[in-house]
């Protein structure tokens, strides 16, 4: 939930040809984009400026890098394209912010804001104000000047409720914006924390090919996936829907953000089956395999040539516990399914040991996450069954499960989607380890589109399962203040006054030091309250061919510097 010229390259495995089939029907719909009347002059205009550059335009490194074609499989479509103001989709955001489209801000490695699009911001004394300056050489595809109506006019569709941009919680605290010049803007805002998150991770888009379109037709215009027309290292050149997206450098791209990237063309390829996806990397028909799952990762380890890349990522699994119950509406009880569970051995059995076990909804990797809670939450099936007859739930017939003083078992239904075998495992090992304290639960498989329904609206569950990927700005306002209990997001029903008052307080002070201690008070009284049963963070695995080289990936993303990717020449 949560919460990115010339041809297709023709790359199919063996065991892939049957999805990928003759391409007839993807190539139809790509020359129905060039055909179309948005899209046909787009995408026209972006050929006629990119013929006007030099191919050894911008480059800044060392010659020998530039050149050879890069081939990444995932297992999903990017779903809404390089259109951020409709697209939800992980991987397509980091699509927009890192390879087609630029964002106003980037974070480094140690995870603070520099300068991207905008070469400078400053924010008023008072944090009531926010301006940007834009860089003044960065162009869009088409050979137009990037400029401040592109970030006012994003804005303003993203803040427009008729075009249903995603995120609104982004805007909660900005109030309006205004163009001074050419290259700068000023934002008014509500003093907040982290107000520059939003625009490390919203691409801005083309006001001049955009503007006319009605906010309401913005979902399902041709330009997110048929004629993405960007200003970042990468130019669109090719969708075929469900099978592949390809790119081409940008020898437009500034020097002083290091110039065009060092190979010729990126393919991103669509390979829903990971057994697909881990011949296509060990026959070198893929450079990179993204998301790989665990237990793929010895056979990777074990092939020379490539390598397992595994670092802390954002993903973290829990279980959602529905407070409005009886049998889970007191705390002791949802903290005493956490302490019941055995969280590191999961995290063994499942993720083999590519991952940690959570306590808080503040990520390890986020400077104000609280540490302290590791111990607070270790595996202790005796102090899980305390806490239990402590609430009154005891086995009064002798069958095993404990039941309230009327008599009503302790039985809990853990609802999973189809199609997850994580989630089908994890509700399986939980069932058997809440077993052993009194505690019947039972794994429920659902439909998908009936386990989302059933979650966020009929809230007809006992317990969820669920993965949740985690922004750098932490809010939970929408998953556990009281005033939002009956928001899609509100999955526990948490009421709790205490909460409340420090949701509040953590999203006004600006300071970190000051915020911090507040931060850890936060977790201290969430861990109380206990609506979820935090499982672990997930570690990210892509196996990366040793031909490529420079690749870097962290926390922020596996598309982070793929503008400094490259091959060595003798193995393109």
């Amino acid at each position: 939930m949560s919460r990115h010229i010339h041809r297709t390259l023709a790359i199919c495995s063996l065991s892939a040809l049957a999805a990928c089939g003759d391409g007839s029907e993807s190539a139809s719909q790509a020359t129905a984009a060039r055909n179309d009347a948005f899209c046909g002059p787009a995408l026209a205009a972006v050929e006629a400026h990119q013929a006007t550059l030099t191919a050894d335009a911008n480059r800044t490194g060392p010659s020998e890098r530039y050149g050879g074609s890069v081939v990444v499989g995932g297992g999903g479509e990017l779903a809404g394209g390089m259109n951020g103001l409709v697209s939800a989709d992980h991987s397509a955001a980091q699509h927009q912010s890192f390879v087609n489209l630029m964002t106003l801000v980037k974070l480094d490695s140690n995870l603070e804001s520099q300068p991207y699009l905008a070469e400078s911001w400053e924010v008023s004394e008072d944090a009531t104000t926010l301006t940007f300056t834009l860089r003044d050489d960065v162009r869009w595809h088409d050979g137009q000047a990037t400029d401040a109506e592109d970030v006012v006019f994003s804005y303003e569709r993203a803040t427009n409720p008729e075009t249903g941009f995603p995120n609104p919680a982004f805007w909660d605290n900005y109030a309006g914006i205004e163009q001074l010049d050419a290259r700068t803007v000023r934002l008014t805002m509500e003093p907040h924390a982290d107000y520059l998150d939003p625009w490390r991770t919203f691409a801005i888009l083309p006001e001049h090919l955009l503007g006319d379109v009605p906010a309401t037709e913005l979902g399902q215009h041709p330009y997110g996936t048929q004629c993405p027309v960007g200003n970042g290292p990468f130019v669109f050149s090719e969708h075929r829907p469900q099978e592949s997206w390809t790119f081409t450098a940008n020898p437009d791209f500034p020097t002083g953000l290091g110039g065009r990237p060092y190979v010729d063309r990126y393919v991103y390829r669509v390979v829903p089956e990971p057994t697909t996806l881990l011949t296509d990397l060990l026959t070198e028909q893929a450079d990179v395999y993204v998301k790989m799952s665990p237990d793929q990762a010895e056979r990777v380890e074990a092939e020379d040539g490539i390598e397992l890349v595994s670092f802390q990522f954002r993903d973290v699994e829990f279980i959602v516990w529905n407070s409005r119950l009886p049998e889970l509406s007191d705390a002791r009880v949802r903290r005493a399914m956490t302490l019941g569970t055995n969280r590191a051995e999961i995290v063994e059995a499942l993720l083999g040991g590519y991952g940690q076990v959570a306590n808080t909804s503040v990520p390890p990797f986020h400077w104000a996450h609280d540490a302290s809670l590791d111990a607070a939450n270790e595996y202790d099936p005796e102090a899980a069954a305390a806490l239990l007859e402590e609430a009154g739930w005891i086995d009064r017939d002798g069958d095993g499960v404990r039941e309230d003083a009327d008599g009503l078992p302790l039985s809990v239904e853990m609802k999973y989607s189809d199609g997850n075998q994580r989630r089908q495992d994890v509700a399986e090992i939980m069932q058997a380890q809440l077993s052993q304290i009194g505690v019947e639960l039972t794994p429920t498989v659902v439909e998908y589109s009936t386990f989302v329904e059933q979650m966020t609206q009929t809230r007809d569950f006992g317990a969820v399962s669920l993965t949740w990927v985690v922004e750098f700005k932490v809010d939970d306002t929408d998953l556990f203040s009281s005033e939002r209990a009956d928001g899609i997001y509100a999955f526990s029903g948490t009421n709790n006054a205490d909460m409340d008052a420090l949701l509040g307080r953590l999203q006004t002070i600006v300071d970190r030091d000051e915020s911090r201690p507040v931060w850890y008070e936060y977790q201290r009284v969430l861990n109380e309250e206990h609506p979820y049963t935090f499982l672990f963070y997930a570690d990210r695995l892509v196996g990366v061919n040793e031909r490529l080289q420079g690749v870097a990936m962290d926390v922020r993303g596996e598309w982070i510097n793929i503008k400094d990717w490259w091959i060595e020449p003798a193995s393109r």
